[in-house]
């Protein structure tokens, strides 16, 4: 007399490889999660900067007026996506430098607007002590954690 079906040995190796296949993939599937954030985050940092050069350099060309004694970079991120008046063109179009403002991928909170999710130093703050002011010199991460690479995220 023949029966078909699986022992119970079978079974418990079957869920035992199963579960040690499980234990493998968790790691990875957390550092390619944490590596994609990551990736998120330099991109934003790029975008933010560029921006925040081209807006200078606009200023610096005359296209966006400003008072004497400002440097030059926007008061807000806001800014860069409402735009500014372009004073040398005789339509006086707008000049815009981003489409949004990225949010930071590693900001805990995702109903907090995305200009709210990064650290802002204004341009007449130090390196190693940066704080926001009149003007807006640079974006960083808020966040604690540090990077794969050992850098903290508000140092990239």
């Amino acid at each position: 007399m023949k029966t078909r079906g699986f022992t119970l040995i079978e079974l418990v190796i079957t869920l035992a490889l199963v579960g040690l296949v499980a234990m493998v993939a968790l790691p990875l599937y957390e550092i390619s999660a944490t590596r994609m954030k990551e990736t998120e985050l330099k991109l934003a940092l790029r975008q933010i900067r560029i921006a925040l050069d081209n807006y200078k350099t606009a200023a610096d060309t005359g296209q966006i007026t400003r008072e004497s004694g400002d440097s030059g970079y926007p008061p807000s991120l806001e800014i860069l996506v409402n735009g500014v008046e372009n004073a040398k063109d005789v339509n006086h179009a707008r000049l815009v430098f981003l489409r949004h403002v990225p949010r930071d991928p590693f900001y805990p909170d995702p109903a907090q607007p995305a200009e709210l999710t990064w650290a802002l130093r204004s341009y007449g703050s130090p390196p190693n002590d940066p704080m926001p002011g009149n003007d807006v010199y640079d974006v960083a991460s808020l966040s604690p954690g540090k990077g794969l690479n050992g850098i903290a995220y508000k140092e990239w």
